[in-house]
């Protein structure tokens, strides 16, 4: 199944706790925030992983050469 399918299987039955209405709106909210998700996570961890790799350089430049103000 994709993360689509998923997210809308989720919205629908968060949607459906509340009793109100049907739960094809929920259902909706749940893939957008499904396909969203599939952008907004990767860029996420790939920014998080180049800033550690970037300040464990410069740690690094630090010990090596020593600080440079």
């Amino acid at each position: 199944m994709g993360a689509t399918t998923i997210g809308g299987l989720i919205g629908g039955l968060i949607d459906s706790m509340d009793g109100d209405d049907g739960i094809a709106d929920g259902a909706i909210k749940g893939a957008i925030v499904a396909n969203v998700l599939k952008v907004v996570l990767p860029v996420a961890v790939t920014w998080a992983v180049g800033w550690a790799v970037l300040r464990g350089a410069t740690e690094l430049k630090d010990k090596v050469f020593g600080e440079m103000e």
